[in-house]
């Protein structure tokens, strides 16, 4: 009996080591994603509107007339202009407040 008990115990104390060495369960963490690669992002565009205030800097490229009868604009009354931001047409005061957005 002293010889099976014996053998139990170191079973048991060679054993316990080894239980601990075993490899981690992932079960439990979300599913990792796919890598596929760096994203394009595509550029932001700013669309502009009524009411707000153009930077001094934005403003550079006015309409002549011309252009803007050409593009069936009215008129701009005294110290209002038509300029060109990016791919919209925008009237803005003299303090650089836009007025009216054309396209």
């Amino acid at each position: 009996m002293r010889k099976l008990f014996a053998a139990l115990l170191a079973a048991t104390v060679l054993a316990a080591p080894l239980a601990q060495a075993q490899a981690q369960s992932y079960r439990h963490e979300p599913p990792r994603k796919e890598w596929r690669g760096p994203q394009a992002h595509k550029p932001m565009v700013k669309r502009w509107h009524s009411g707000e205030r153009l930077r001094p800097g934005m403003w550079q490229q006015r309409l002549g007339p011309r252009e803007v009868r050409a593009n069936r604009l009215p008129e701009p009354r005294r110290g209002q202009q038509w300029v060109r931001v990016g791919n919209q047409v925008l009237l803005v005061n003299m303090n650089g407040l836009i007025l009216s957005v054309a396209r």
